[in-house]
């Protein structure tokens, strides 16, 4: 079976790499194009393309399905195309190309956090399961039935970032398995039901922490913006940033926003209890551990994270 493989970012690599050492002929990967990368502003090949390029396999760069990559796609002719975290909205007239359509891997339990932001806004709502899909790629937002499922707990201190690595590895599989029973004339498609959520994408200040939250949700949502876009607060007027906090239950009393050096542990002050400070990045430095960045601090007595 001819596939057509569409993802861009690094958790879609161990899926392109399942499919070809299932036996699957991808024919072409399709990813966005080349994009800038860290401080020096390099243009760099996406995770997929790269691996597609070591694989020798052919890559139809793009930013949307316009009309040239449509046409390019349907120049692969392929029996069914897999999609997973490709960046961009699949349009009706290459939804149609494939004789079986488009097979998405989702990293959720759909119909719950369907977009583009699922792992990270599972945890920072507190969800102890989340999971991932295969379904049928239709024109609605991750609306298609669905082909199969798994699950995977949501750990206490799972960032996104190690939750969407777990998932991407037991989601590849579960696609692959999908595509065989697809070929097999085995797959059978059910609607989705339950509860609807929606997962819009991250945006900057999804991670600026508001310290008058309480604790435990200040925790989900550093953890569920880590590594991207990251946690932070501001410190006179500067933008600092933040790894996922501690929960600290038995320290109380402080107000949102102050901290306290307890030994070489970094507090901070919330709606309910502290929390305590991993590492920081001040303005213009490193990221670092909070006890090394506090013992560079004349005193903590009047610092306010806001």
């Amino acid at each position: 079976m001819r596939v057509l493989f569409a993802g861009t970012p690094a958790v879609a690599v161990p899926s392109l790499d399942a499919l070809v050492k299932a036996g699957f002929e991808v024919a072409a990967v399709l990813t966005r194009p080349d994009a800038p990368v860290g401080r020096k502003r390099v243009l760099t090949p996406s995770p997929v393309a790269a691996r597609a390029a070591d694989l020798g396999i052919e890559i139809i760069h793009a930013a949307r399905v316009d009309a040239e990559a449509t046409a390019r796609i349907s120049g692969v002719n392929p029996d069914v195309a897999a999609i997973v975290a490709y960046g961009g909205l699949v349009p009706p007239a290459a939804l149609g190309i494939p004789r079986h359509g488009w097979i998405n891997l989702h990293f959720s339990l759909l119909p719950a956090w369907r977009g583009a932001a699922p792992v990270q806004r599972a945890i920072m709502a507190g969800d102890d399961v989340t999971g991932a899909v295969t379904f049928q790629l239709e024109e609605g937002l991750d609306t298609g039935p669905v082909f199969g499922t798994l699950t995977e707990s949501v750990g206490p201190e799972d960032t996104a970032g190690e939750l969407l690595e777990r998932l991407s590895h037991s989601g590849a599989v579960l696609l692959a398995q999908t595509l065989s029973a697809i070929e097999a004339g085995k797959a059978f498609p059910q609607p989705q039901a339950g509860e609807v959520s929606h997962a819009p994408k991250l945006t900057l200040e999804d991670g600026h922490l508001q310290w008058n939250h309480p604790a435990l949700a200040i925790g989900r949502q550093a953890r569920g913006v880590t590594p991207e876009p990251g946690a932070w607060t501001f410190l006179d007027g500067q933008r600092v940033k933040l790894e996922p906090v501690r929960l600290r239950p038995d320290v109380t009393g402080l107000a949102p926003g102050t901290l306290f050096l307890e030994g070489k542990s970094v507090l901070v002050g919330t709606g309910s209890h502290a929390v305590e400070l991993t590492r920081i990045q001040p303005a213009g430095k490193k990221m670092m551990a909070a006890a090394d960045w506090a013992r560079g601090m004349a005193s903590l007595e009047s610092v306010v994270f806001e």
